[in-house]
């Protein structure tokens, strides 16, 4: 009997991280299953992993399909707003452009397709527009061609996200192949980032099920199946520390102090988090001048490559050693920045060497509870702020903070707060780490550890259907 063959969809490299660095496809082909990454991403999977891939050479897109996909999802957020009567949902929109001749192009005619299509029908509309779009689109013959070729027996996509993905995804729809898509970050569903439609939508959890359906009504409850997430499994797999002496070794680390890590966050997220940097070391070279002897691990945001902390770091290079992700550009758009599969070690290692983590909203309290370690989330204006640029304290009044229990992370609410909830946290960390821990479970769902496994075994039950 001929094995079953699965096409793991990759339409950028963001997915590269929870389907081809962990040990996804082995789990995968211990089911039996032929397991083919259909790559549509720049890095190179079979020379560099070994993986037995088809690459797609065609990055194209309908010269519309990404104005037609702006206004779809603006559209949704207004429709949303208005069903649920809340203003979080204008609060996802990013600013209409006009500074270029072509930006203030695309800007007036998103507009004036949002003014045509502002309705529960014409959103429909529009998603059929855009796949009228797609399947005139080149890429969608080239691969249909492929699937044909290969005669897939089902396409898991590993992001919902990504424009590229539609064409795709269309040619599998119109061969009669069962298609799965898998959410890729915690916040994506009510952000209205579901840009594809397949078969199934495969979740982190609970939350995000009764989410999809919630957002998505004419989706049916068994389309949205539960399975994890493989993002955080890495940080269960010992095989992968750095040992102490080594990394502080490597990482020119003093091996006496403790170490906090500040995890930066991308421009859009955080523009002014250079200054938050500041403010946490001169709290660590307050304390450390009353006999702490506390230091401060740097992890930037790897997509940002603004060079907008060195000042600081150099100001503070007593207090503060960078430890830069590994992760490498090939491209110049942000999703050709990838990761190398070495960063799985280090994050892992930072996680496990650092007391605790600060950052602004991000993700990183789970990699850190996993762990055993607490996280402080920042919330308070610094006064470079100024028109035009973003408040960081929108960022938690963001749908997917509403699951967050009171207490799982400390909170610096002004700059001064900082030396009173370090010591805190130095000294008694376990009842953050507590809810930390539920918080996650509410995320990333009841078995971390098995995420990979459980996407195959449902994956392998959809074909045998």
């Amino acid at each position: 009997m001929a094995k079953k063959k699965v096409f793991v969809f990759l339409p950028d490299g963001v997915g590269l991280r929870n389907f081809a660095y962990t040990n996804f496809n082995n789990f995968g082909e211990e089911l039996g299953i032929d397991v083919v990454y259909w790559n549509n991403s720049v890095f190179p999977l079979h020379e560099k992993l070994g993986l037995h891939e088809v690459k797609i050479a065609s990055d194209n897109l309908h010269p519309l399909t990404p104005i037609y996909s702006r206004a779809r999802k603006r559209i949704e957020l207004n429709l949303w707003q208005k069903e649920f009567k809340d203003s979080v949902y204008k609060t996802y929109k990013f600013p209409f452009q006009y500074h270029t001749t072509k930006k203030a192009t695309r800007s007036i005619v998103t507009k004036l397709l949002i003014a045509k299509y502002n309705s529960p029908k014409g959103i429909g509309s529009i998603k059929k527009k855009i796949a009228k779009l797609e399947r005139k689109n080149p890429k969608y013959e080239y691969c249909k061609k492929q699937l044909e070729k290969h005669k897939p027996d089902l396409i898991l996509c590993t992001s919902q996200r990504s424009t590229q993905a539609i064409s795709a995804l269309l040619a599998a729809k119109d061969l009669g192949i069962p298609t799965a898509t898998f959410i890729y970050s915690w916040d994506n569903v009510p952000k209205a980032m579901l840009v594809v439609e397949s078969d199934y939508y495969f979740v982190w959890s609970d939350l995000m099920k009764a989410e999809i359906l919630k957002y998505y009504p004419f989706l049916k409850e068994n389309q949205v199946i539960v399975t994890g997430t493989p993002q955080f499994e890495p940080h269960f797999n010992s095989d992968l520390m750095i040992p102490r002496a080594k990394f502080f070794a490597d990482y020119g680390l003093n091996e006496t102090k403790k170490y906090i890590c500040f995890s930066g966050d991308d421009t859009t997220t955080s523009p002014l988090d250079q200054y938050y940097l500041e403010d946490l070391a001169v709290a660590v070279k307050n304390l450390n001048e009353e006999g702490y002897n506390l230091g401060i691990i740097f992890r930037k945001a790897p997509v940002d490559h603004t060079g907008r902390y060195q000042e600081i770091i150099e100001k503070y290079k007593q207090e503060i050693t960078e430890i830069a992700p590994a992760w490498k550009a090939m491209g110049k758009q942000w999703n050709t920045i990838l990761p190398e599969p070495y960063d799985f070690s280090l994050l892992s290692t930072v996680c496990e060497y650092s007391e605790l983590v600060v950052n602004i909203c991000s993700s990183m309290v789970f990699d850190f509870a996993i762990h055993n370690k607490p996280c402080i989330y920042i919330n308070y204006e610094q006064p470079q702020l100024k028109k035009g640029i973003r408040d960081i304290g929108q960022n938690y009044k963001y749908v997917h903070f509403r699951s967050m229990p009171a207490n799982a992370v400390g909170w610096v609410t002004n700059k001064n707060q900082f030396k009173p909830i370090l010591q805190q946290m130095l000294q008694d960390p376990e009842p953050i780490v507590k809810f930390a821990k539920e918080w996650f479970k509410i995320i990333g769902g009841e078995n971390p550890m098995q995420a990979s496994k459980e996407i195959w075994q449902v994956t392998a039950q959809i074909i045998d259907r």
